[in-house]
């Protein structure tokens, strides 16, 4: 059975987003657009069935559901970023694509 179903980019535009507290520094980190970000963190909120962040003109801070997924989005991250890694190294018997 498969849960949640979740953009990957979504997940690392919010990790980006918990750690700079800011969306225009993380949206230039990620090299796009603040609009194309928040669009990105309500397709995710939406998915996840949570509110993530709260917004006001001035300041973005988060919900205690962010809080919870900014402190284990990075390692999960990390661990996916490995398990890819290793997927892809020389003589493990993969095929390419």
């Amino acid at each position: 059975m498969i849960g949640v179903v979740v953009d990957l980019v979504d997940l690392r535009c919010f990790d980006v987003l918990a750690r700079t507290m800011h969306f225009g520094r993380a949206a230039e980190e990620l090299g796009t657009s603040q609009s194309t970000l928040s669009r990105r963190i309500r397709r995710l909120e939406e998915e996840i069935g949570v509110v993530l962040l709260t917004r006001t003109s001035r300041r973005v801070a988060l919900t205690e559901s962010g809080r919870e997924l900014a402190t284990r989005l990075p390692s999960a991250l990390r661990h996916l970023d490995v398990a890819i890694s290793a997927a892809r190294s020389p003589g493990d018997g993969g095929w390419e694509v």
